[in-house]
């Protein structure tokens, strides 16, 4: 009998679910109208329906409200052959004074497909001499060469032309991100791609607006102030969406007419020296732009120990934001711009529609595989609805379709590497130990590749190691409060500052909470809603500075006060 009733329910989930798919599409563009129009595109394809020919039987350390531990996701990998990518890897050394060549070491290093860990391509490994060449190419440009002595306008001229290119090239570009990095093909295609070209075009169009000012003073004398070029930037972005990273600083430094050593991501070098080649093509002059792969301890700490770099930006980890600042004090003082990791809360307070609550937790968390610093990784969900919202938060993960990213209507890839996901299942490990409730979710998906069950926890205190660090991956941690003065206190109980959401119909409720929170950006009734103007960056540990918007161009620029007597002025 007990069998039976096993079947019955089992029967009865499969079918719920199909049927719930069915819906998905409407219902993730009614939300995105609302939350975060510029990827509605996208995210309205990625949640298409994909049946599922899996089940998954759940043996938790601390079972699932009501006794259910039958989890079905809609999965497209265990049995599945990876899709060929439409692509070609014709760029694999490093950028230095507009040439590709191979590091001075002659050493190189795999690049890995995410969904198999087999390897995509051999990439020139550089070191401190490559730095060191790639930094004697961008003085030499930056000092002798024409870049930052073209008008601005010659200069917004280039920029405009590299975009247009992106544009050109978008598909082989998505493609590449794709196959580093894992995330969607749909997600780059239709969200990132756009959301890189219209960077370039932002501040293409800031580089002939920018100028000092004429200041009135006690006294016969005309002061103005100059707004220069910095000189050579260092930078270093992340492996979570690195065409993002690349144009949020290679964009405003290159505006301001400084010039560039940049280095990618280990994990990620493909996509950034792709891109640069056509930047050199829209006529941008060689050492202008220098891209090094390579490794944090040798090329990184080369780059940010170097005394002939000027400026530092750096997006990664906190921890490694603090050997950057420590490097970069050691050496020349050079200044420092960081954006790093955050521990987001997102609450969704009594007055909430629960259903769309849900759809706008879920993305906030889990969009590219929950791989976001700013991800809402903290969901506060007020009492009196918060057991209404964990059930149905659970039911959206398990609809959630993962698979080969290049697969039309995947909303999951794999993680980055095998490093990340191993440090992932560790954390969920650590939510089942310390007493967190485990709603679905919590394994790996097939055998190969680097996929993971989109994750629900409820039961959450501010206490456990899922409450206070940064996941980076598929993981929801769902945690219940009382009132706002107790939801502002804990969501503020973080070394982090980054980002943060409100979900309310109260515009007093959204208020406080806007005013309270200590986040650089705070989103209400949206997330993840990113536009080239708006700026970002965190408070406390998440970081130094701001990228994007006019608020960035400060980071490359320096200020000169220029001070000059006046004999006999006709007026002060």
């Amino acid at each position: 009998m007990k069998e039976l009733k096993f079947q019955e329910k089992l029967r009865k989930v499969s079918k719920d679910t199909t049927e719930d798919e069915s819906n998905t599409s409407q219902k993730l563009i009614d939300y995105l109208a609302m939350a975060a129009p510029r990827i509605s595109s996208l995210l309205s394809r990625s949640f298409a329906a994909v049946s599922s020919s899996s089940t998954s039987l759940l043996s938790l350390g601390r079972s699932s409200r009501s006794g259910r531990g039958i989890c079905r996701f809609s999965t497209a990998v265990a049995n599945e052959e990876p899709i060929t990518p439409p692509v070609q890897v014709n760029h694999t050394q490093l950028l230095i004074n507009g040439q590709f060549v191979d590091a001075s070491s002659g050493k190189t290093f795999p690049t890995l497909d995410p969904r198999t860990g087999e390897v995509i391509a051999q990439v020139a490994e550089g070191g401190a001499e490559d730095i060191n060449r790639a930094v004697s190419a961008a003085r030499k440009a930056f000092d002798e060469g024409p870049w930052p002595k073209m008008t601005s306008y010659e200069r917004s001229q280039i920029i405009f032309r590299f975009a247009d290119l992106l544009e050109k090239h978008s598909d082989e570009i998505a493609a590449l991100e794709t196959w580093d990095n894992g995330k969607p093909y749909e997600q780059a295609k239709q969200a990132e791609i756009p959301m890189l070209i219209r960077v370039f075009r932002y501040y293409a169009g800031w580089a002939d607006k920018i100028h000092g000012l004429t200041i009135p003073v006690d006294g016969p004398y005309h002061v103005q102030t100059l707004h220069e070029p910095i000189g050579v930037a260092g930078q270093i972005i992340p492996w979570n969406f690195p065409l993002l990273m690349y144009a949020w600083k290679v964009a405003p430094a290159l505006a301001c007419g400084n010039s560039v050593v940049l280095k990618t991501a280990e994990q990620t070098p493909l996509s950034a020296l792709y891109v640069s080649k056509l930047f050199h093509e829209a006529g941008l002059p060689p050492g202008v732009l220098n891209v090094v792969s390579g490794f944090g301890p040798t090329a990184g700490a080369a780059l940010c120990s170097h005394m002939d770099v000027d400026k530092l930006a750096f997006t990664g980890s906190t921890d490694t934001g603090k050997i950057v600042l420590e490097l970069a004090a050691k050496s020349n003082l050079k200044p420092v711009t960081l954006e790093l990791g955050g521990k987001s809360p997102f609450i969704v307070c009594e007055d909430a529609d629960i259903d769309k609550a849900v759809e706008l937790a879920h993305f906030a968390l889990f969009f590219n595989q929950g791989q976001c610093c700013c991800a809402g990784s903290r969901t506060f969900v007020h009492e009196r609805v918060y057991n209404e919202f964990v059930e149905k938060a659970k039911a959206r993960a398990l609809k959630r379709v993962v698979g080969d990213p290049f697969k039309k209507g995947i909303e999951q890839g794999p993680q980055i590497d095998s490093k990340q996901f191993e440090k992932i299942l560790r954390y969920i490990r650590s939510g089942i130990e310390s007493g967190a409730t485990l709603e679905s979710g919590g394994e790996r998906i097939g055998s190969k590749g680097y996929y993971i069950q989109p994750t629900v926890f409820s039961n959450v205190q501010d206490d456990m190691l899922i409450a206070k660090d940064e996941i980076f991956g598929p993981v929801q941690s769902i945690l219940k409060f009382k009132n706002l003065d107790e939801v502002i206190r804990r969501a503020n109980a973080t070394h982090y500052g980054l980002a943060a959401g409100v979900f309310t119909q109260d515009i007093d409720t959204a208020n406080t909470l806007t005013r309270a929170l200590k986040a650089g950006t705070v989103w209400i009734n949206c997330f993840d809603v990113f536009d080239a103007a708006i700026p970002f960056g965190g408070y406390k540990m998440s970081g130094h500075g701001r990228e994007k918007g006019i608020y960035c161009l400060n980071n490359y620029l320096q200020v000169k006060a220029v001070v000059t007597p006046l004999k006999n002025p006709a007026w002060l």
